[in-house]
């Protein structure tokens, strides 16, 4: 078995709050360090020092980042896709390793797919 930890359909739901969520978080926290990012590059490229304030925004704003991706992480959730949401959930099905498959513009876990097949290999749940 590759994974510690498999869920169910019915754990792998009650964690889509929490997931669109987290996401959420990542997608305001990736547009603000875009941002930043856009502000400094000139600056940089011209040699300009940037301590203080600047990099102090940007350390926060990346240990913010790494700290949701951590809560995957913990629980073995797969981000496949961050812009599109997608998002793969390690379960058991028959016996064998598969992904519980979700994209945030959909209402509930509907399809699933082998550990290699990605997203093209999706099935729907019966």
């Amino acid at each position: 078995m590759q994974f510690k930890r498999h869920y169910t359909l019915e754990e792998a739901r009650a964690l889509l709050p929490q997931v669109r969520e987290w996401l959420a978080e990542m997608g305001r926290l990736r547009r603000q360090l875009d941002r930043e990012d856009e502000r400094v590059s000139p600056r940089l490229a011209q040699g300009d020092d940037l301590g203080g304030p600047t990099v102090n925004d940007r350390v926060r704003h990346v240990a913010a980042l790494q700290s949701v991706l951590a809560q995957f992480q913990e629980r073995e959730i797969q981000i496949k896709d961050l812009d599109r949401g997608l998002v793969d959930f390690p379960a058991l099905m028959g016996g064998r390793e598969v992904f519980l498959c979700w994209e945030q513009d959909e209402d509930d876990i509907e399809y699933w797919h082998d550990l290699d097949a990605g997203y093209a290999g999706r099935e729907k749940l019966k």
